[in-house]
């Protein structure tokens, strides 16, 4: 993947409050042929990435808000985009969790732009975002948002217990494949869980009881006996 082709110049979202920050970046980036769009908050930034997508998000961990852990938490419940967080927080616990959360690098400040732009053209080389799952399904009776983390039953919102909402989310990311059981249990409930399969009869059971699918004859949630589960349903907005 180039990041610097001049049909497609690579789209980077930066999610940062300090305006002084947003506009050396915006300066910084364009200067290298980048695409480049900006959010104050953490809530206009998901609402940024759903809406236009990025190649690349900086992350500032310290939001107005939302604290950046939920914001990269909830980012990747459907986006895989490669994220830098850009923080002040150079405690070592801060910058392991923000990893184990899917940060794919950790740059304190203040930074050296140089070596922050290295970093943005090494994430872009090595990743590639298309085939994300969409951040909506909606095919008519069932809709999920999930940059909003919203999910309607004919037409009516549906209260999902968090595990129940992660459930559905990494499903949708994954629709039309297998997500296989030690992955789902790693997923929800940590390494240590990935043998625990009656966690997940029980949680996919009360998950289609409140969409109302029936596991017999799914309409959204088929089971592969003994592999795993897979989200079957059609978007009707794609």
């Amino acid at each position: 993947m180039s990041e610097t082709t001049a049909a497609a110049p690579a789209r980077i979202l930066v999610i940062d409050d300090e305006p002084q920050i947003r506009k050396f970046l915006d300066i910084g980036l364009r200067a290298q042929g980048y695409r480049v769009e900006s959010a104050t908050d953490g809530e206009a930034g998901l609402q940024a990435l759903a809406t236009h997508g990025a190649d690349l998000v900086i992350l500032d961990l310290g939001l107005p808000d939302l604290d950046g852990h939920e914001v990269l938490a909830r980012l990747r419940e459907w986006s895989q985009a490669p994220v830098i967080v850009l923080t002040v927080r150079a405690d070592e616990r801060e910058k392991v969790a923000a990893l184990d959360a899917g940060a794919n690098d950790y740059v304190t400040k203040p930074f050296g732009v140089q070596e922050l732009m290295a970093r943005v053209r090494a994430l872009l080389r090595s990743h590639a975002t298309a085939g994300e799952a969409p951040p909506m399904f909606d095919d008519g009776r069932l809709r999920v948002d999930l940059a909003r983390r919203e999910v309607f039953l004919q037409g009516k919102p549906v209260q999902l217990a968090r595990k129940e909402y992660a459930l559905l989310a990494l499903l949708l990311q994954h629709s039309g494949r297998v997500v296989t059981q030690p992955q789902i249990l790693r997923t929800l409930w940590g390494g240590q869980h990935d043998h625990d399969t009656h966690y997940l009869r029980v949680l996919a059971g009360k998950l289609r009881q409140k969409l109302g699918d029936d596991a017999a004859r799914p309409r959204w949630i088929a089971t592969e006996p003994g592999v795993g589960l897979r989200f079957i349903g059609r978007n009707s907005t794609s």
